[in-house]
């Protein structure tokens, strides 16, 4: 559940028209408004949901790291690191509570970023993945999903995320 709440969450910064390699992370820079619409499936139940989401990024190195704030207070340190070899991005996720981080994947095709990832249910894979797709500079439609074979995919949420002019 941990890396679903971090996809959510990074999904909310990134922007398409930005530079190669690791500093593609610095588009998570900043402050947006997020709107979300969850739906009634297996892995969600229907709600409505607004939060802000700030993020302090900074780079080092091959390491591109943001303190993500939701509704004012830090949750989560992430991680990324970037393969120019296969042309993937990695997260790593440290939850500001402590607890059990996470890992996971990003993958930049053009306007649309997805964070794939899959657990096991009932002894079975189940895909899920979160799909970014940038409609206008500092505008995200997104969507989270799940599938039992990566052709079907059912909706869990969707929603949209708006960057704000930054007041510090």
């Amino acid at each position: 559940m941990l890396r679903f709440l971090t996809g959510i969450v990074l999904c909310a910064c990134a922007a398409a028209e930005s530079p190669a390699g690791i500093e593609k992370i610095l588009a998570y820079q900043g402050t947006w408004k997020i709107e979300t619409e969850h739906f009634n499936t297996r892995f969600s139940k229907a709600a409505k949901e607004s939060s802000t989401l700030r993020n302090d990024c900074w780079r080092s190195g091959g390491f591109f790291v943001c303190d993500q704030f939701v509704n004012g207070e830090s949750k989560d340190l992430i991680v990324f690191t970037y393969d120019a070899k296969d042309d993937t991005y990695g997260s790593y996720s440290v939850p500001a509570a402590g607890g059990e981080g996470g890992s996971g994947k990003l993958i930049v095709k053009g306007n649309v970023w997805t964070f794939p990832w899959e657990d096991k249910q009932d002894g079975k894979t189940v895909y899920f993945r979160i799909v970014n797709t940038f409609t206008a500079p500092g505008t995200i439609e997104y969507r989270q999903e799940f599938s039992e074979d990566k052709v079907h995919w059912t909706v869990t949420a969707k929603g949209l995320e708006r960057k704000l002019e930054d007041r510090r």
